[in-house]
């Protein structure tokens, strides 16, 4: 993420809490866009379950028979469950490829600012859609299209708020990045609730209600977030030097192992909420807690866990047993892949027909929450 001093200009003049006051909307706005996003994974395969995909509301959805004659083209036939599945696994595919030409019309087309503005009204409206059956296909392409403009431009614009090199910047990044874990907590515990109390479309409708939150954060501070740089004054970069480009092929060659990586880690927004409705205990104190609460786990124990993580790399360094990245991202995917195999030995452990404890889940989630800390911040520093 490139700075330049000449677009901070403007707004090194405002401070907030010792940073530019333009982090606050941009924090403000990555807050609610993540729990737009996160209440919208905490339902979804659920949703598509236990409802849309059912006899008398899938006859409804516009364009269904197509869209499934596709994806079946491809599977084989599917259940209902496989089906909600592979739909859920297409459209967060999606939403994390669309920011690449999001990024690029942000860049040289209509500029970022705009294409923020453009992500969330198409995001707020995909919301609005998924309030109706016949809408569905229509929300999940309004959601797709709409994460692509303002995920791709939203993120780049906090290093426009610091001069080059301003040390203030990694600290500025940490609290724009605690904002999508406390967005990630926050959403499947509201939506959840809402959707277990109410029916799907209440939570569906939160979901919605924080996207138009977060873009009119987004317009009341957007006088404090620099302009964009006229498109004529884009700078030509020169080619790649040959280091430049054993980078590039280096990046390249983490695709694949980092793409195994996510497969299993998505899963938690996926398969493992059929898992839990399924084999868990999800009864608290004699009240059914709804399944979404299981996804809010993660994003708390993340931030439970990184002063432990920070702490141990710390004395490995100052002991001389520092690990390398690969070796870091290797011990992080090797513990995934051991609680994740526990999951599958729980039936085994409690037997097929009993529930396993809600204890066994949590202690899980913290195994799991462990191996990311080691893999995912290390793949972004990368």
């Amino acid at each position: 993420m490139a700075t330049d001093g000449s677009l901070a200009i403007g707004t090194r003049g405002r401070r907030a809490f010792g940073h530019p006051t333009g982090l606050v909307p941009l924090a403000g706005t990555e807050l609610w866009e993540r729990i737009s996003f996160h209440g919208m994974l905490a339902l979804l395969t659920l949703y598509l379950a236990e409802q849309l995909l059912l006899p008398g509301h899938v006859e409804k959805v516009v364009g269904f028979p197509a869209f499934r004659a596709v994806i079946e083209g491809v599977t084989g036939h599917l259940s209902i469950q496989a089906l909600a599945a592979q739909i859920f696994g297409l459209y967060i595919g999606f939403i994390y490829f669309t920011p690449i030409f999001g990024g690029f019309v942000g860049d040289r087309l209509i500029g970022r600012k705009n294409a923020v503005k453009l992500g969330a009204v198409l995001m707020t409206m995909g919301h609005l859609a998924m309030a109706f059956d016949q809408s569905f296909l229509l929300a999940l392409l309004l959601l797709i299209l709409g994460a692509g403009f303002l995920r791709g431009n939203l993120i780049a614009q906090v290093g426009k708020l610091y001069a080059s090199g301003d040390p203030r910047l990694a600290a500025g990044l940490q609290i724009y990045v605690a904002m999508v874990n406390t967005g990630g907590f926050i959403a499947p515990i509201i939506t959840g609730l809402l959707s277990q109390t109410y029916g799907w479309h209440f939570g569906f409708g939160f979901a919605g209600f924080g996207m138009m939150v977060g873009l009119a954060t987004y317009l009341l501070g957007s006088k404090y977030i620099p302009d964009d740089a006229p498109r004529h004054e884009i700078r030509q970069t020169p080619p790649l030097t040959g280091a430049e480009w054993r980078t590039v092929g280096f990046l390249f060659a983490l695709l694949p192992p980092l793409t195994l990586y996510w497969i299993v880690n998505s899963q938690e927004w996926n398969v493992y909420n059929i898992w839990t409705r399924d084999h868990v205990n999800m009864v608290i104190f004699g009240w059914q807690a709804p399944i979404a609460w299981i996804q809010s786990l993660g994003s708390i124990i993340c931030v439970a866990l990184v002063p432990l993580v920070l702490g141990l790399w710390d004395w490995q360094q100052r002991t001389g047993r520092a690990c390398s990245e690969m070796s870091k991202m290797a011990f992080g995917c090797a513990v995934m892949a051991a609680f994740t195999l526990l999951d599958g030995a729980a039936s085994v452990i409690f037997g097929a027909q009993a529930k396993i404890p809600l204890l066994w889940v949590v202690m899980d989630n913290f195994g799991e929450s462990f191996g990311y800390l080691w893999v995912v911040p290390v793949a972004i520093a990368f």
